[in-house]
């Protein structure tokens, strides 16, 4: 399958199972959006005594199980997982720091900067099967 290692690789990917792994990443996309969606949701939640935030906060987070399940099938666990938590965690911190006033400390933005890091790192390993 040459070019078509890694996640973002285009040129010469037209192999069935290139397409197969985009898809995976773009299911993983969704996953997390769908993921940062309910947590999101969950702070607005005010402890699940608000019944639309909290309904949002359920279906969000099925949605992205469901989709990270679906990611499992052309993405290895490990590097799937962490891209999912890690992506999730730093955009729930950028959205802590716009939506709710959260600090943002210079030990917070190396945590964030850490993160995408690891995220890379992963991708420049080869995280597909």
């Amino acid at each position: 399958m040459a070019g078509c290692h890694g996640p973002f690789r285009v040129p010469g990917s037209d192999h069935p199972m290139c397409t197969l792994v985009r898809m995976g990443y773009l299911l993983l996309a969704g996953a997390i959006a769908a993921e940062v969606a309910a947590t999101t949701a969950m702070k607005y939640s005010e402890g699940f005594s608000r019944l639309w935030p909290s309904l949002v906060t359920t279906l969000g987070y099925l949605v992205s199980f469901a989709l990270l399940a679906q990611t499992l099938k052309t993405v290895q666990i490990g590097t799937a997982y962490a891209i999912w938590s890690g992506v999730g965690t730093a955009a729930i911190a950028v959205l802590g720091l716009l939506l709710f006033g959260e600090g943002l400390s210079t030990v917070k933005v190396a945590g964030i900067l850490l993160i995408i890091g690891g995220v890379v790192v992963l991708n420049l390993g080869g995280a597909s099967h």
